[in-house]
């Protein structure tokens, strides 16, 4: 059901414990990205990349500012999702490594 389509708080959780499943899938899509990275770069010092980081959150904010959502909560929750996913890697890329 769409959010506006929405007429009662059990509607409105339903809808968000559908949300939530999604974006947990869509992060365990995300996180075998990273251990992909993790698999393909061969320098530890590489796992951490501003340049890239700064660019991935841009663009998050911009899809954001299109999609109507606001843009300063997104970049905070992007600095986290971000900042998560290299903290990731970082531990693929030692476990991989040994």
């Amino acid at each position: 059901m769409e959010p506006e389509l929405c007429r009662t708080m059990k509607e409105v959780r339903l809808g968000v414990d559908a949300a939530d499943a999604a974006l947990i899938a869509l992060l365990a899509r995300r996180f075998g990205y990273m251990r992909a990275a993790a698999r393909i770069k061969q320098d530890r010092d590489a796992v951490r990349d501003e340049d890239r980081k700064q660019a991935v959150t841009d663009a998050a904010v911009e899809a954001a500012r299109v999609q109507g959502v606001p843009a300063d909560l997104v970049a905070r929750l992007w600095e986290d999702l971000v900042e998560t996913s290299i903290a990731y890697e970082d531990r693929e890329w030692a476990r991989i490594r040994g």
